[in-house]
């Protein structure tokens, strides 16, 4: 593919028992024209037919690509396969089971011709189970990001979006570059979002650009298992590099960004051992962590905090500061005690 010839965004879509929701997700993408994409879907070994749903639809539409791997080996390989054959300005990761918005790939554009950054960050919607939505959290970061194209070292507070890859579009050649690739298992886009922040020229959109199914029954972000413990060593990737980078005096490794990153991190994992998971205003639901796990995932929590705690760190005030100071303390008991309480004042905020 020339560079006349290029796409402007080269989507990639990781493909895995989603077919229910694969048709949506394929037409969200393919139905816009507002500028030039190709789109590379990747069949992870799938086995409800997404396969045979991608073969029919790129038959009718030249801009799909379908990839058909051989066995499953997670949405960190699959991105990885499409990433390789991706012929775009810039590559946006979307999950099969997720949708754009309408207006999504003409507000992109813009933004991206305004300043060529290396991540644009965007704004996204949660759709949950009982058909409801709501705007996903970070709007107010997006809002209040600096104009035009900055760095991380300008606002640190940016650490604390959401650490997916949907929820960014990355310049191509910028993300080769890193030598980045993304991980097995999940939260295994932690250390790749981590070292494009940490090295890009950055853009905000604040725009709803991204639909995301929350608690989606079957997904990895709605089921209970020991594997979220990769959450711990995905964290540790990122303070290497963030040592690394200070080692080497680069600017980007500033007190506030190790600061930004250490409540990042201790505040994702508190996210995860919430005893109803995500879906917290939902009390009946199961947590993330099993109940056999969860102390262990404490420990881990009250080991990272003791490990990477910056010198003269202060815990933040309020609820977040409760939290960090039990686990700073290592209290488990309390901690757990104190779950209910932040349930019901969750439920009666969200009322």
């Amino acid at each position: 593919m020339s560079a006349e010839e290029a796409p402007l965004v080269s989507v990639v879509i990781p493909v895995h028992e989603v077919r229910r929701h694969l048709g949506d997700c394929l037409d969200s993408v393919l139905r816009q024209d507002a500028v030039s994409v190709e789109v590379i879907a990747v069949d992870d070994a799938s086995p409800d037919g997404c396969g045979e749903l991608l073969d029919e639809r790129a038959r009718t539409d030249r801009r799909l690509k379908v990839v058909h791997l051989a066995s499953p080996g997670g949405p960190g390989n699959a991105r990885n396969a499409g990433l390789d054959l991706a012929g775009g300005s810039y590559v946006w990761f979307v999950d099969g089971d997720d949708m754009v918005t309408p207006t999504a790939f003409g507000a992109i554009s813009a933004k991206l011709a305004a300043g060529r950054p290396d991540v644009l960050l965007i704004g996204f919607r949660e759709l949950f189970p009982d058909g409801g939505s709501a705007p996903g959290p970070g709007g107010e970061l997006l809002r209040s990001a600096p104009a035009g194209v900055f760095t991380l070292a300008d606002d640190p507070r940016l650490i604390e979006l959401t650490m997916t890859a949907w929820s960014k579009l990355f310049r191509r050649e910028f993300l080769a570059g890193l030598g980045e690739r993304f991980r097995a298992g999940i939260h295994e886009d932690i250390p790749v979002t981590c070292a494009a922040l940490f090295a890009g020229r950055l853009a905000a959109l604040d725009q709803e650009c991204y639909c995301y199914r929350k608690s989606r029954p079957g997904s990895f972000m709605a089921t209970t298992s020991a594997d979220h413990l990769a959450v711990f060593c995905a964290y540790e990737e990122v303070f290497c590099l963030l040592n690394k980078l200070a080692a080497d005096g680069d600017p980007v490794a500033t007190s506030a960004v190790r600061s930004a990153v250490f409540e990042r991190a201790i505040w994702h994992y508190s996210a995860i051992l919430q005893t109803t998971g995500f879906g917290v205003a939902r009390v009946g639901l199961p947590g993330l962590v099993p109940r056999d796990k969860r102390r262990q995932f404490f420990q881990r929590m009250h080991d990272d905090f003791e490990r990477y705690q910056p010198a003269g760190y202060q815990v933040p005030p309020g609820a977040r500061g409760i939290k960090f100071t039990l686990v700073k303390r290592g209290d488990y008991l309390a901690y757990e005690l104190l779950e209910p309480v932040n349930r019901l004042r969750v439920s009666l905020l969200n009322r």
